[in-house]
């Protein structure tokens, strides 16, 4: 059923129980709504910060930003170069507004401003999005593992799918936070561990990376011409990561439900700069990646001619017809496959596990929230008893995950 070995699995086995293991950890803690959606308020700021950052760095950027660099260039990574400006407005803006407001969830002043229809409109738009962006990820992360071990698509996503129910049930928003913390650390090093194993293949290591890259132009932010809009210049990135990242901080009910997890307003606003710390550098890892991707398979022409025929057999196209776009996001898991030893293939799976995991059951536990809040308690029972508001919460988050991984 796998190709991998039992010394790769045995290492994803452990990582899997462990994540399960943090869940039923914190279930002793997990007893009301407070804790269930907040932690009661005693998350410290570090911990919060790399929880958002874990977040940030989802399995999409895991795997797709390598292939983007692979593709192109560095364009895409101008998108994190606007998140220093969208990290102070949150901190200096949006923390002290929610923290003060007390309200858990984002959507809630929206019929304050505009009435009842803004805040239901928003909340199933939210909802919905969690569930297309889950599932996506789902499905990305399932086509991966899928190349790298040989197993079943469905297996895949209804085991990780599981595992994550299964610990975001147990211990609610504490468990999350935790387990993300856990994550982000283990997706980091896995990161450098295939940065690593890239530049050890090369013919000269980083020097022949840099060379072939500024040849190839692979290290471009793109042009700086400032009067074109209708190209993805320096300036259009920047301009659409300054609103993509505010809309982040700003009023997705995933990071606005952390700043309440958070022991004070401070810690809150620590752990926004923490997650711009981490994922500024991390990002420039992975975009690094791919250029250096780009470089060992010019030097070996041969492996990338194999990625090009398994590309072109599932197209129904020739190899002539297909453009660098056309396999880019291919060329990390057959590196992984071909070039990573025994073990620390192990590893990487996990980290590309944990890049998924950390961001769906953020989009479990926070769909949850705002279905008790804005759906449940505003329209069906606003008398709710804290027993009934449990209830629902396990039930909704059960439901979301099930539709996520169908």
């Amino acid at each position: 059923m796998s190709s991998l070995p039992i010394l790769d699995l045995l290492i994803i086995a452990i990582y899997l129980l462990g994540m399960i293991g943090v869940g039923i950890y914190f279930s002793r803690k997990n007893t009301n709504t407070d804790q269930f959606t907040k932690a009661s308020g005693h998350i410290p700021g570090w911990a919060l910060g790399i929880s958002l950052y874990a977040t940030f760095l989802s399995s999409n950027t895991f795997l797709g930003v390598p292939g983007k660099a692979f593709g192109s260039n560095w364009n895409s990574f101008v998108f994190s170069l606007s998140m220093p400006i969208a990290a102070w407005i949150a901190a200096k803006y949006f923390v002290p507004f929610y923290r003060k407001t007390g309200e858990i969830s984002a959507y809630t002043h929206l019929e304050n401003r505009f009435g009842p229809w803004a805040r239901t409109y928003a909340t199933v738009c939210f909802i919905l999005l969690q569930l297309a962006r889950m599932g996506s990820i789902f499905l990305g992360i399932a086509l991966t593992l899928q190349a790298l071990t040989g197993i079943n698509v469905s297996t895949i996503i209804v085991v990780s799918g599981i595992c994550i129910l299964i610990y975001t049930i147990l211990g609610g928003m504490e468990a999350v936070i935790w387990t993300e913390v856990a994550q982000g650390i283990i997706k980091t090093i896995g990161a450098f561990v295939i940065l690593w194993i890239v530049i050890s293949e090369m013919d000269n290591g980083v020097t022949d990376i840099i060379k072939i890259g500024n040849l190839e132009n692979k290290f471009s932010l793109g042009s700086f011409k400032i009067t074109d809009f209708t190209n993805s210049t320096f300036w259009v990135v920047f301009l659409y990561g300054i609103f993509i990242n505010l809309n982040n901080f700003g009023v997705d009910q995933n990071y606005v439900q952390s700043y309440h997890a958070a022991k004070s307003e401070r810690e809150g606003a620590r752990s926004i700069w923490l997650c711009v710390y981490w994922f500024l550098p991390v990002t420039v890892v992975f975009f690094f990646i791919g250029t250096a991707l780009f470089a060992y398979f010019q030097q070996n022409p041969d492996l990338l001619l194999a990625v090009k025929q398994q590309v072109s057999a599932e197209k129904g196209v020739s190899i002539e017809a297909l453009v660098p776009t056309d396999y880019s996001d291919r060329v990390l898991p057959y590196f992984m496959v071909t070039k990573v030893p025994h073990g620390l293939l192990g590893l990487i799976i996990a980290a590309i596990l944990s890049a998924a995991m950390s961001t769906i059951s953020s989009g479990m536990n926070s769909s949850a929230t705002v279905f008790l809040k804005d759906i449940y308690q505003r329209y069906i029972d606003k008398n709710i008893t804290p027993k009934k508001e449990m209830m629902v919460l396990y039930i909704a988050t059960s439901t979301v995950g099930v539709m996520a991984i169908t």
